[in-house]
């Protein structure tokens, strides 16, 4: 059945540049109209069986989907880890979700990010916005025609991770081509809470540090719980040196085991005993109370 399916002329949307893509821009396709709809088949009907078999389909051309050597594998790991936190409310990350992007083509992309809900054009899901693709031992030719196909059927934006390169580049639809993005760039989205540093999708460390941005960003609960504790542990030690310093005032050199009181003291602790100070008149009488 696969050998008969017939390739489809694409569609002649129309294309609306936002800014060259490898200066950090967005080349998008204008969304199918009303007429076009009934081309594109659902993005939930498949050519092959999902989760049972490793087949995808490009462009009528069986392929084989395999699993991953270490290079690859790991970089999934990494950009998995980095979008999720930065998904604005209202959007869902998905790997290797399979899309039905044409009558001839049945395949998933590494990691894709569509808004959540059902589609109440279609009643199915949405069709993903943007779409990575991790490039290790994989033929050019079904990335470059998965990424034809994709912005053909109305994904907003595809990237692809060169892992040999230690490159990130953004389809251009304009040249035909993936233009790599600078290294110092960033990917700004209305589906990211935050910009995604290119650097970021590469390197783990730097991985690491923009998950903590964006979920700060969020207003992740643990997050600002443990920025409120460090805002309360910087106050107490505040308070602490200025006791110890009205305390030398007061009544000379500070006694070890009164300064270790002190130190080891909770901020409402201390604040009582820097409201007493003026009223006792030894340490002792200011401790006991």
């Amino acid at each position: 059945m696969l050998v008969s399916l017939l390739m489809d002329p694409k569609p002649p949307g129309a294309t609306l540049l936002l800014a060259p893509a490898a200066r950090g821009g967005a080349t998008a396709r204008l969304p199918p109209s009303d007429s076009r709809r009934a081309h594109f088949p659902p993005v939930d009907e498949h050519l092959v069986t999902p989760e049972v078999t490793r087949d995808e389909v490009i462009r009528g051309r069986k392929v084989v989907a395999a699993p991953s050597l270490e290079p690859h594998a790991e970089q999934q790991v990494r950009l998995d880890f980095l979008i999720a936190p930065h998904l604005r409310p209202g959007y869902i990350g998905a790997a290797d979700l399979i899309t039905r992007v044409a009558n001839g083509s049945d395949f998933a992309t590494d990691l894709s990010i569509r808004r959540a809900g059902t589609d109440p054009a279609t009643g199915r899901r949405y069709l993903e916005e943007l779409s990575f693709e991790i490039v290790n031992e994989q033929s050019m030719r079904d990335v470059r025609e998965k990424a034809e196909d994709l912005v053909a059927r109305g994904v907003r934006r595809v990237f692809a991770l060169f892992v040999k390169r230690d490159e990130v580049a953004e389809w251009s639809p304009a040249e035909g081509r993936f233009v790599p993005f600078a290294p110092d760039a960033t990917i700004e989205d209305p589906c990211l809470i935050r910009p995604v540093p290119v650097r970021a999708l590469l390197d783990g460390a730097a991985a690491e540090r923009e998950v903590v941005r964006a979920l700060e960003r969020k207003g992740n609960p643990e997050i600002e719980a443990i920025k409120a504790r460090e805002r309360q542990a910087a106050l107490d030690e505040g308070q602490r040196a200025m006791l110890l310093r009205l305390l030398g005032a007061r009544f000379g050199e500070v006694p070890e085991a009164a300064r270790a009181r002190i130190l080891a003291a909770s901020g409402e602790r201390l604040a009582a005993w820097a409201e007493r100070l003026l009223a006792v008149r030894t340490l002792d009488e200011l401790f006991a109370g």
